[in-house]
């Protein structure tokens, strides 16, 4: 289903599917094209009423358990988005299809670039699955929680500071943000904040200058704020705003769902939901034993072949929200300023050297052999989903072994015996981390090693072996890991492309700790007053793809399409942006058993 705010990370990688080593063993020489998926899908005949007051099953793909964190506020990877998805992830506004926010969601919102202010204004019947009022403090307090120097929230981005006190609030010097007020107190419905300008991205959902969902104050203020990423009431009794409510968790398992009774919109028609995780490897086997209505999380283009063969699913997607990439380590975060910091004696902290990384390795003959049209190479840090600001024209990192070499010998990376060293001399070793999955990615991660290693680089796996997902993701999160070099990662991104929330100075995503002065520019200057005109922003986005491909502290891996099998029970649903609120409540059933 469509998810449009958050910023989450992806634990597996499981776009592509299986070593260059194992090319002879199948794929295709040609390369797939990419299918044209529906962004919808309805099953034939009516709803049945007793099917209704069953239980939808849905699929969450994921090599590892999920962690429990509910808040989307506190969460950091994709898995916990989406098994809590029903709730409605407590999203203030309505969009149309490109992310534009408009009236008629659970609050409206105005914009005065004259008074720099944004006055969001929460509907009358507004209320959270436990039947309490939200309120304009439940807005206010989420701008509490996000920036709280305690609660190290992975959503945190510099572009917050652009609210007047928050920048003092997030240091610690200030007990509260001076910029929101309540003009009908704090339990009204209206909310003020003051801006020190009024930038274009907020015109959109998921924009990291106006944070998009509300937290619920009374609810947890006996809570200390960072203890919420902990507490009972984040992990087992979360309250939502969405079409439906909680009813039970099994830690790390599954989720069962309600009707919310008190939701302000459409009314649901089906009874339970309960959300599994389902391993990768698993995930074609089981629908094909007709477990799940339809899956969520990333799936394997490995699998799609199979899986658009089968004669009782539709399978129904669009361009992802995001992209996997290569990261390297140049630095760390200072917890005491909450800044990430670059490192110039950083193994890693030499561009050659990243660059040459990256062109040994042939991502198009990956995605050529098992892409399946679904995956391919990624050319840019911006997907193409955003096609107002993706670059097309970006080359990206090509296969090209000889460049590599060469990059590497002007450097001075010189082979002594059958490994380069350092330009100072001394030995180099290099430890790339990722996360173990299926079969196929796994295979996936040591041909990267074999292609390092064939141009003299001393490449071993963080710990000598692919990790777990969840360990994998909490050491990306360290604010100094020394064991890990480079990692391939995922990122499932914000429904408003500007990357200061992933490569901001302050970002806690900025997981490789990269801070450049251009880098900073670059971003900025994609929502200064200049950035009103359309042509304006369009080229500082792609002026930043160029400078964040020349730089390659960050490299672009793959793009995919975000595609999922649905049931052919399944009536009314959709992964359209303009959707997402009712996109639970919009779901009916045919019949009483999968198709």
């Amino acid at each position: 289903m469509k998810k449009r705010h958050k910023l989450a990370l992806w634990g597996s990688v499981a776009v592509v599917a299986l070593s260059l080593a194992a090319c002879s063993n199948g794929g295709s020489d040609a390369t797939a094209k990419t299918p044209k998926l529906p962004q919808t899908y309805s099953a034939a005949g009516k709803s049945d009423a007793k099917a209704n007051d069953g239980t939808l099953k849905i699929g969450e793909v994921s090599p590892s358990p999920f962690t429990g964190i509910s808040d989307p506020i506190l969460l950091g990877d994709k898995t916990d988005a989406d098994v809590f998805l029903p709730g409605g992830q407590n999203n203030l506004f309505a969009t149309d299809n490109n992310y534009k926010i408009k009236d008629g969601g659970l609050a409206n919102l105005r914009l005065d670039r004259k008074n720099n202010t944004a006055t969001i204004i929460l509907r009358n019947n507004a209320k959270w699955s436990n039947g309490m009022p939200v309120t304009a403090k439940d807005v206010e307090y989420a701008y509490e929680v996000l920036a709280n120097p305690q609660t190290k929230s992975q959503q945190y981005s510099d572009d917050f500071e652009h609210i007047k006190g928050m920048k003092d609030y997030h240091d610690g010097k200030a007990d509260k943000i001076t910029g929101i007020s309540f003009p009908d107190g704090e339990n009204g419905k209206k909310t003020v904040i003051q801006y020190d300008r009024i930038t274009p991205a907020m015109q959109y959902a998921g924009n990291y200058f106006m944070w998009g969902t509300v937290e619920p104050y009374e609810y947890l203020k006996d809570v200390k704020i960072p203890d919420l990423v902990a507490s009972d009431k984040i992990r087992k009794t979360p309250i939502f705003t969405g079409a439906y409510k909680l009813d039970k968790v099994v830690e790390g398992e599954s989720t069962s769902w309600s009707p919310n009774k008190y939701y302000w919109g459409k009314k649901a028609h089906i009874k339970h939901i309960n959300i599994q995780i389902v391993s990768p490897s698993n995930v074609t086997a089981a629908l094909k034993a007709k477990k799940y209505d339809f899956t969520q999380g990333v799936q394997s283009a490995a699998d799609y072949p199979k899986i658009a063969k089968m004669s009782n699913y539709q399978v129904v997607g669009q361009p992802d929200l995001g992209y996997y990439y290569f990261g390297f380590n140049l630095g760390h975060f200072d917890t005491k300023t909450n800044k990430q910091v670059t490192d110039k004696n950083k193994k890693m902290n030499n561009k050659n050297l990243r660059q040459a990384m990256m062109y040994a390795i042939d991502q198009d003959e990956v995605a050529k052999k098992f892409g399946n049209g679904v995956s391919w190479r990624a050319n840019t840090l911006i997907p193409p989903v955003f096609k107002k600001y993706y670059n097309k024209q970006a080359q990206g990192y090509p296969y090209d072994e000889a460049k590599a070499n060469k990059l590497l010998d002007q450097a001075g990376y010189k082979k002594k015996g059958k490994w380069r060293v350092q330009p100072n001399g001394k030995p180099l070793e290099i430890n790339f981390a990722a996360s173990n999955s299926s079969e196929a990615s796994n295979a996936t991660s040591k041909y990267y090693v074999q292609q390092w290693r064939k141009i003299g680089l001393n490449v071993k796996f963080t710990t000598g072996k692919l990790m777990e997902g969840n360990s994998y993701l909490d050491a990306l999160r360290k604010p100094d890991n020394k064991d890990i070099d480079v990692w391939r990662g995922g990122f499932s991104v914000s429904s408003e492309p500007t990357p200061t929330a992933l490569y901001g100075k302050s970002a806690p995503f900025n997981m490789g700790h990269f801070v450049s002065k251009e880098n900073t520019q670059l971003m900025n200057n994609m929502n200064n007053d200049k950035a009103w005109n359309e042509k304006y922003r369009a080229k500082q986005f792609k002026d930043w793809q160029e400078y964040m491909n020349k730089e390659a502290a960050y490299a672009p891996s793959s793009f995919s399409l975000d595609w999922q099998p649905v049931n052919k029970r399944v009536k009314g649903y959709s992964v359209k942006p303009a959707d997402s609120d009712n996109q639970f409540s919009n779901l009916q059933l045919t019949q009483t058993e999968t198709k």
